[in-house]
């Protein structure tokens, strides 16, 4: 279920090259805060995903709600 979630959050991914530096910058919209700066493609794309599992991760911890992207809905149930 996290990788689908993953997956449909990197769909909603945009990307641009920075004109100032020549950078690759990517955000993810739906998952606000969720962004990546890198000096190649594939790097913007690993920091990328890092982050949003980050992001994910730390939501969980403090109890915030995600989002449900594309009908994926990630919850946490309280263990016994």
């Amino acid at each position: 279920m996290l990788t689908k979630y993953i997956q449909a959050a990197l769909h909603h991914a945009s990307y641009e090259i920075l004109s100032d530096d020549g950078s690759f910058y990517g955000e993810i919209p739906i998952c606000n805060g969720v962004f990546a700066n890198a000096t190649s493609l594939e790097s913007r794309r690993e920091q990328l995903i890092e982050v949003l599992e980050e992001w994910i991760v730390f939501r969980i911890y403090k109890n915030c709600p995600l989002p449900i992207i594309d009908g994926i809905e990630l919850t946490v149930k309280e263990a016994a």
